[in-house]
């Protein structure tokens, strides 16, 4: 059984991305096999339950206000809203519920409290329970855990050298903040990133360091491919190839073993084929239907197909981690405390952020 290790160093992680494809997937395939089964995938189904209108200027954002992207807004969805989400992806498969607004950062009040009620009624549907919701405090983490939430995602994006090329408006250090705020708690943490932003690989081995780096390790990592979208500022980036994405798992699960792999955004650009290399490379999550936030996604019944075809089984919830109980608003032991956390905002110049949004006025 292979020890998880948390001291990887760039050239390690780099030396194993570029080793030869068959070696890179065999030594991949046996580690994921240790810890998984490798038949069997997590499906989730992600809710925007508040879309648009975001203060950020995060390069490959659609929802970042400053952008003219086509994206239409809306406030926040109603708990009876998100609950006939849930409805629907329980019915379809999914084991986990993803929910996430364009938030800078969690603010305390209705709509937090709001929020709050979502987590409570989907873990009551047994379902897995995870809230991307910008930056947190330790407070609304543990109101968050109250609540029955099973994760908080919230991506690094990048390394942080690159960080600084495609976000001013916040700071890397205040992402690595939110995710020591959720361990605190007993909620378990997704991060991971995006590839296809320009990066090099020293960047793409960067964030895995970053990653690898935390004990724990993230309970899951997901794995995207930029969808550049019209009127960002990385509308003109090539696609990912499927090979890049191939070796990023691969890579990705070798050193983090026991973690999920999440093939994330960009599937639909993927042929069945691909998805398949990427499942064998050690790739044991993804995202179904037909959106991701505001970008395509493959239809859920073409990923039931696909699965039917490798023989692959959506797995149970709460298989890793036992399901917490939850916690009404009346017997919660934790009261939002008003915080006003000062997060940072670097606010460098970005010239092609800077272009997208005076072309987007």
């Amino acid at each position: 059984m292979s020890i998880t290790k948390h001291n990887w160093t760039k050239e390690e992680i780099i030396a194993i991305y570029n080793k030869p494809l068959m070696d890179l997937l065999f030594e991949a395939s046996t580690i994921h096999r240790e810890h998984h089964d490798p038949n069997v995938v997590q499906v989730s189904t992600l809710v925007s339950i508040k879309t648009g209108g975001c203060s950020e200027d995060c390069g490959y954002c659609p929802q970042a206000a400053r952008y003219n992207t086509g994206v239409e807004g809306n406030n926040l969805m109603s708990v009876n809203q998100v609950k006939e989400q849930a409805i629907q992806a329980k019915s379809g498969g999914s084991s986990r519920v993803c929910m996430g607004a364009a938030w800078r950062n969690v603010k305390d009040g209705p709509e937090f409290d709001q929020v709050l009620e979502m987590v409570r009624t989907i873990n009551k549907m047994d379902m897995e329970v995870c809230c991307t919701l910008g930056m947190i405090t330790e407070n609304q983490a543990q109101r968050l855990a109250e609540a029955g939430l099973y994760a908080y995602n919230h991506n690094l994006d990048t390394s942080e050298d690159y960080y600084k090329e495609v976000i001013s408006t916040r700071g890397f250090e205040d992402r690595l903040q939110t995710i020591e705020n959720v361990r605190k708690t007993s909620v378990t943490v997704c991060s991971g990133g995006i590839i296809g932003m320009g990066e090099s690989i020293d960047d793409r081995a960067g964030m895995l360091v970053a990653l690898s780096t935390l004990n724990p390790q993230p309970e899951s990592v997901p794995i995207n491919a930029l969808v550049a979208v019209e009127g960002t500022p990385m509308e003109n980036e090539k696609p990912v190839e499927i090979w890049e994405m191939i070796r990023m798992v691969a890579t990705t699960r070798i050193v983090m073993p026991e973690t999920q792999v999440r093939l994330s955004a960009g599937r639909m650009n993927m042929s069945r084929e691909g998805q398949a290399m990427c499942f064998f490379a050690g790739a044991n999550s993804i995202f179904a239907g037909d959106k991701l936030l505001t970008t395509p996604n493959p239809d859920v019944n073409e990923d039931m197909k696909m699965f039917d075809l490798l023989g692959l089984k959506p797995q149970k919830p709460f298989t890793k981690k036992s399901q917490r109980p939850t916690v009404e608003a009346v017997d919660s032991q934790f009261e939002a405390l008003g915080e006003k956390p000062k997060w940072s905002r670097p606010n460098h110049i970005i010239e092609k952020n800077l272009e997208a949004s005076v072309k987007g006025k």
